[in-house]
Parts: C-alpha cells; sequence; structure tokens
C-alpha cells in the first residue's frame, strides 16, 4: 500500500472571512464574495489650474506629491504648463495607514531644490466611503494652501475616499505597498492585467502537382519537392516519383497560425540537383487572408498558383532578366473545425473548436478568488537580505490573468477575483505562483528571468456545483536535488453551473470537436503542431504590454512534459500496477474460492454460480446492481477536496539525485562523457527487460497462431480432431449443461487437484513460436 504523502505537503481546508463576511453553509452575502475585503484610501489627482510663475516666462514645472505618514508618491511633471493634467490615482493600504492627516502638495520642479507652490489637508475621519456598484466619486476644486495656512494662488482638482479593492481604480492605481518601485516600465511590470492568446488556427496545404517546370540542367531526370514556410514553421513535402517537369505529390502539409494574419505563406518548388545541393525552381507567396477557411470535412476547391523564377542573362555586355512562370496545383485552408493543442490533452484548460461558429453555448462560471500565500522562500537577494516580489498568473480556456506583484514579502496578500465562462466540465484551471525579477524596468535580452515558485492545478469536474472550495494548497517544485515546498497559496473556487441537463450532455460528447476523428490527426503531427502553437502563444503574450514572459508561459503550459524522465516513468508504472491491483485482487480472491480457503464462502460461490447457470438472464442484472450498490456505498467516502500535487504519486520524494540530474539536463545533454555513458547503460538495461516481456507476449500469441497453421503438424492434429469433437459435444448437450459441469470443475476441492500444470497449459507451452528464428 503506497504511504501518504508528508503532512507538510496535504491539501488544507481553512474559514477565510471571504467578501466581508463568514461563509454561510455553502452561500455567500456578498457581491465581491470569494475574497478578503481590503480597504484602501484612494486620492484621484485630475488636474491643476492658475499655478504661479517661478519666473519671467511666465510657467511652472508642477508636479504632486501625495504623503499619508511614510509612504509618498508622486506624478509626472510638466514642463512650462500652469494648467497641468495629471489624471493618476494613488491607493494607501488602511492596515498600513501611519497618520490621520492625508497632504497632497504641488510643487515646481527644479533642478536644484524643487520649490513649494500649494497645498490641500485632508482628515482621514471625514473621508467619504465609496463601495461599486456605486458611481464613482466626482473630482472637487481644492485651493491650495501656503506653508501658513493661507490661501495661496492656484487650484487642484482632487477626488479622494475609501474603499476596497473591487473599486474599478484599483488595478491601474500607484500603491502604497510598491513604493520602492520607480519608473514607468517597472510601475507597469507589477500591476495586474488580463491578457488573451491569441486566436490559433491550423493551415492544410494539400501540395497536388506542378506544371512547366523550368530545370537548369534540361539532361537530367529533375528530383523536385516542395518546401512551405510560415514564420519559423518549415515544411517539405518527398521528392516526386515523376521524374518530369510536371512532377506528382498529393501530400498534406500542417502548419500553425494566429490571429491576425502576419506572415504570408511561402512556397518554393526545389530540385536536389546534389546530396547537399539544391535549385529554386520558382516560388510564391500567399496571403493567409486570402485563404479559404474550411468548418467540416468538406473539401475547399483546389487552385493554380504562379510560381515566378527570375534568371539574368548576358547579351553582350548587358544583362537581362528574364521571368519564368510555372503553375502549382494547390488545396490550401485553414481548419475552423479542430482545436489547436496548446496544451497536453490530459489537463487542457479548452477542447473547443477555432470556429466560433461551432462553439456550444456555455455551461456554467468559474469562479477563482486569489487570497494570498504564506511561507514563501527567498527567491533573491538584495540589500543584503533575502527577498521575494510574488504574483500569480492563472490560465483557462484563452483568458490569462496576472494579478499585481507584492514587493518584498514572504506572506504577500492579494485578494483578487477572476471569472471565466465553462464550456466543458472536464477542464482544468492552472494557476502559477512567480517571484518578478523586472521591478526595474526594461527586457535586456538574456536578462534575468522570473522565478518559478510553484503551480496548482483544479479539474473542474472533481468540484460540486455553487461550493466554495477555501484551501490553502502547498506549492511544490522539483528541483535538481529534490522535491521542495517553496510556500502555501490560499484560493477559493467556485463552479456555478447554469444549466444541469446541458453539462450532463456534455459527457456524452466526444472531447475533442469532430474533425480529430473523421480527419484525425497523426501522433507526431500533434507533437509538432502542440510545438508550434505553444512557441506562437509564448511569443504573442511577450509582446504584450506588459509582457507575460516566455518562461511564465511555457512553464504554465507545461512545456518539455514529453522529455525523458526515470522518475515520471516509473510513476508511471506504478500507476499501471494501481490499475491493476484491483483484478489481481480478484484473481487472489477467486484463487482462495478454488482452494477452499473459506468454504462457507466457496458455498455460496456454489450456489450463486447454480443460480445465474440455470436463470442466465439473471447475469447482467446482477452486474449491474452489484456495481449500483458499490458506488452508494463507497458515496460516504467520496472525496470533499479537490485533488493536488502529490509527491508519492510523482515518485518526487524517493527519486535518485542522478535521475533528477537527467531529468533536469538540456537536450542535447550538457554532461560529461562518462556520466552520459553510465546512463546509457542504465537504459539499457530497463529497455533489455522491457524488450524480454514484449518477446513473451510475442511468444504467447504466436503460439495461438500455430493452433492452425501445421507448424507442428502433430499438434495441429491433435487441437483439429479436439475442436470437431468439441463441436460434436456441445451440439448435443445443453449449454447450461457445459457450463455447470466446467464451472464445477474448476471451482473443484483441493483433494481433487493436482500440483502439476493442467493438460491444455501442457499442450499450449509445448506449441512452437518463432523464436527459434530470431538472430
Amino acid at each position: 500500500m503506497q504511504r501518504p504523502p508528508p503532512e507538510d505537503f496535504l491539501l488544507k481546508e481553512t474559514k477565510p472571512h471571504l467578501g466581508g463576511g463568514k461563509v454561510s453553509g455553502d452561500k455567500l452575502t456578498s457581491t465581491y464574495d470569494l475574497v478578503e475585503q481590503m480597504q484602501y484610501l484612494y486620492v484621484r489627482v485630475v488636474k491643476a489650474k492658475d499655478l504661479p510663475a517661478k519666473d519671467v516666462t511666465g510657467s511652472c514645472d508642477p508636479y504632486t506629491e501625495v504623503k499619508l505618514g511614510n509612504y509618498k508618491g508622486t506624478t509626472r511633471h510638466f514642463e512650462k504648463k500652469s494648467n497641468p493634467e495629471w489624471n493618476q490615482v494613488f491607493a494607501f493600504s488602511k492596515d498600513r495607514i501611519q497618520a490621520s492627516i492625508l497632504e497632497v502638495t504641488v510643487k515646481d520642479k527644479d533642478v536644484v531644490r524643487d520649490d513649494f507652490i500649494g497645498r490641500v489637508f485632508f482628515d482621514l475621519n471625514e473621508i467619504p466611503k465609496r463601495v461599486p456598484p456605486d458611481s464613482p466619486l466626482a473630482p472637487q476644486w481644492y485651493r491650495l494652501e501656503d506653508r501658513k495656512g493661507d490661501k495661496a494662488k492656484g487650484e487642484l482638482m482632487l477626488a479622494v475616499w475609501m474603499g476596497t479593492q473591487a473599486d474599478e481604480a484599483f488595478p491601474e492605481a500607484w500603491h502604497s505597498d510598491a513604493a520602492t518601485v520607480s519608473g514607468t516600465d517597472a510601475l507597469a511590470n507589477i500591476r495586474s492585467k488580463v491578457y488573451l492568446s491569441p486566436k490559433l488556427w491550423y493551415l492544410r496545404v494539400n501540395v497536388i502537382e506542378a506544371q512547366d517546370l523550368q530545370p537548369s540542367d534540361k539532361g537530367r531526370y529533375p528530383e523536385v519537392f516542395v518546401k512551405a514556410a510560415l514564420g519559423n514553421q518549415t515544411l517539405r513535402t518527398r521528392i516526386s516519383q515523376s521524374r518530369t517537369i510536371n512532377p506528382m505529390w498529393n501530400e498534406d502539409m500542417m502548419f500553425v497560425a494566429a490571429e491576425p494574419f502576419e506572415e504570408p505563406l511561402i512556397l518554393s518548388v526545389e530540385d536536389r540537383v546534389a546530396p547537399n545541393k539544391e535549385e529554386s525552381l520558382g516560388r510564391c507567396a500567399i496571403s493567409l487572408q486570402m485563404v479559404d477557411r474550411r468548418l467540416d470535412h468538406k473539401p475547399v476547391n483546389t487552385k493554380w498558383y504562379n510560381i515566378e523564377k527570375h534568371v539574368v542573362i548576358m547579351e553582350g555586355e548587358k544583362k537581362k532578366e528574364i521571368k519564368f512562370s510555372s503553375k502549382i496545383h494547390m488545396r490550401i485552408c485553414l481548419e475552423g473545425g479542430y482545436h489547436v493543442l496548446d496544451e497536453s490533452t490530459h489537463y487542457s484548460s479548452d477542447l473547443r473548436p477555432t470556429a466560433k461558429q461551432l462553439w456550444k453555448s456555455s455551461i456554467g462560471v468559474l469562479e477563482l478568488g486569489i487570497l494570498n500565500a504564506q511561507g514563501l522562500m527567498p527567491m533573491k537577494t538584495k540589500d543584503g537580505k533575502g527577498t521575494t516580489d510574488a504574483y500569480c498568473v492563472a490560465k483557462y480556456g484563452q483568458k490569462w490573468v496576472r494579478t499585481r506583484t507584492i514587493i518584498d514579502s514572504f506572506a504577500p496578500r492579494w485578494n483578487e477575483q477572476y471569472t471565466w465562462e465553462v464550456f466543458d466540465p472536464c477542464t482544468v484551471i492552472t494557476i502559477g505562483v512567480f517571484d518578478n525579477c523586472h521591478l526595474h524596468g526594461g527586457d535586456k535580452p538574456g536578462g534575468a528571468k522570473d522565478s518559478k515558485i510553484g503551480k496548482v492545478r483544479i479539474r473542474l469536474s472533481t468540484l460540486e456545483t455553487d461550493r466554495v472550495y477555501t484551501h490553502s494548497y502547498p506549492l511544490l517544485v522539483l528541483h535538481p536535488n529534490g522535491v521542495k515546498k517553496m510556500g502555501e497559496i490560499h484560493l477559493a473556487v467556485r463552479f456555478t453551473c447554469s444549466s444541469l441537463l446541458n453539462m450532463m450532455h456534455m459527457y456524452s460528447l466526444p472531447l475533442l470537436p469532430k474533425m480529430h476523428y473523421i480527419h484525425p490527426l497523426t501522433v507526431s503531427q500533434l507533437d509538432n503542431l502542440r510545438h508550434q502553437a505553444t512557441q506562437i502563444v509564448s511569443m504573442r503574450l511577450s509582446r504584450a504590454e506588459p509582457p507575460l514572459r516566455k518562461e511564465i508561459v511555457e512553464y504554465m503550459l507545461d512545456v518539455g512534459s514529453h522529455m525523458w524522465s526515470m522518475r515520471r516513468s516509473k510513476a508511471n508504472f506504478f500507476r499501471i500496477m494501481g490499475v491493476l491491483s484491483g483484478l489481481i485482487a480478484v484473481g487472489k480472491w477467486f484463487d482462495q474460492i478454488c482452494n477452499w480457503k473459506n468454504p462457507i464462502t466457496t458455498v455460496l460461490i456454489h450456489i450463486l454460480f447454480i443460480i445465474l447457470v440455470m436463470y442466465p438472464e439473471l447475469i447482467l442484472p446482477t452486474i449491474f446492481l452489484y456495481l449500483f450498490l458499490i458506488g452508494v456505498w463507497y458515496y460516504r467516502w467520496r472525496p470533499r477536496h479537490p485533488p493536488h500535487m502529490d509527491t508519492r504519486l510523482s515518485h518526487a520524494d524517493s527519486a535518485h539525485p542522478d535521475e533528477l540530474d537527467e531529468e533536469f539536463d538540456t537536450f542535447p545533454t550538457t554532461r560529461h562523457s562518462d556520466i552520459v555513458r553510465m546512463r546509457y547503460d542504465r537504459l539499457r538495461s530497463i529497455a533489455g527487460r522491457i524488450q524480454t516481456v514484449v518477446g513473451d507476449l510475442a511468444t504467447q500469441g504466436e503460439r495461438l497462431q500455430s493452433l492452425l497453421s501445421w507448424r507442428d503438424p502433430r499438434a495441429t492434429a491433435l487441437f483439429v480432431i479436439f475442436c470437431l469433437v468439441a463441436a460434436i459435444v456441445l451440439y448435443v448437450t445443453p449449454f447450461q449443461v457445459v457450463a455447470l459441469l466446467t464451472g464445477i470443475y474448476v471451482l473443484r476441492h483441493p483433494r481433487f487437484r493436482h500440483k502439476l500444470p493442467s493438460v491444455p497449459l501442457n499442450f499450449f507451452r509445448r506449441l512452437p513460436a518463432r523464436t527459434d528464428c530470431m538472430l
């Protein structure tokens, strides 16, 4: 029996105060209800007017400073402008408020020392509260005061209110807990954002034939193939078997294309004139905007395309360019009936086809509250001490969300809530936690990458509808020196079903769209296309502002999970053994029945067997009734918590250090030749055992085939005679009698058994196999 994981790696149920109130049963009493309310003091600095001039030019370089206790935020400054407009929002966490007076000061930017223009004071006890969906608070003009409290020249338009993280000003506001971060790029890197994956299509290029090609060497048979390129993707057909100037292929090539279509499809016809030399016979560029879109299996119309070749010839001392135009016959279409796989099908978050016309209506809503994290490990060193600047990324369907970055905290509190439409319950949401290494702005090539802290997956089909799940999930990461807990993340999840009937109907539908079954893609095609899809998604999201970087996208999409891992192979083997353990247990139980280990049970089995033989119409009802009773019995012990990462199941806690080092090795390897040789020998020994098992299975199958093959004439003659006698006996004997006698013989008492193998088994083991013919 498998040992349970350590207590520190288990899921823990929590009871937070969600929505500003306690959970009442499975229902909550607040609108923003899956997070804990966080109070903020908001200050919106809109604009100023009639500011005094600092010199004879009649203008100033104003900016505004908002100060509350030790926290201070500033707007950008304008040069030579007496009526500036900032429209910036500042948010101060109520938990960190250290003063009772808010001070807003307007200053004049200067090279040596900034000049004071005027200020406005606010008593925090007099500030109004606002809770959405109330309309935004209207800003008001406030007369500036000088240092003595007298009225100064100029006015400032402000709005000040107390609110929560549900306020629409929250995402774009300057936050007091990020006061140490400066610069526009750095501030953009710490704000919460929502991203959308690009719309992906499969592009099918069916190359049929070409005509009127013009090879340079007329005296040889051309070896022609077609090379197609779309962005970084390049594929080629085989060399045409018809060695003429009118070759034929009729081959399909599949690409991944993303909207908006920025790059054309480039096709070139090539002639292999030598083993490592190719000559272009022409090329053409096709815009994907002009390509037909197919929603079903009906073929689109074929088209002839011009492929042009420019040749420069000399006429005397002059160069003359001649353009040859050949033709290529193709069928090109964008496949809208497939789902472009950018995730593994085992934990995909979206299974809909590309074409929106084929989408079915949603079956519910998934709501996720990202509350906080606890016990995070220091991810980098700053000023001689460890620190972590954590943020979360959640991915479901085409929608990615990123929380704001909490600066220098091992117990960050986000309390952000997000919502997704659900179209299939058998999907998975992925939540990752990362350390932000770009707080100083800029993305230098080869610069620091955001470190991964951990990842959580939640399968929607394991959740009860309309129930709020509040759990603390362990953040587990596998390192070369073993599995390590990086902290815990506290999540609140609710899956709300809009139509129970539609959701139940989904379980009868294919997992993937119809085209995956009508015109299935090969395994190698799917692997290659998934790799291209993940590259496109990571490239597009890294171009957003702020970027969702490549290392984040690849970690969330689990790129590299197909690479060889001894640890994962062991885990999968023991998973198979766990599945077969039930059959093995039934086999042992039946062996005990046959050997009369418990005579009472054996007698009862005899009686049940006789009843089923006499009344065979009871067999199937009995089986299904038995399964129904087992299901009802296990309902009392049904899982009450979502599944989570299991270190025991993954064999992460018992992996050998060398196995982990091999798993983290690059491809191709960078290890020393002696280590590679040792690992190769280990892999050979494992493959040798697998080879032996496969050979034994092949031997048993060949023995079955040899029953009627006359390879052993005496054995086949015996089997043929036995079949004739068995046919006659079974024809004249009622089937119930035969079944009854067979069952009683199998369940006979040990006194009537021999320890030697049975006659049929002896006969089967003597049959010939093709092992004698193996070298």
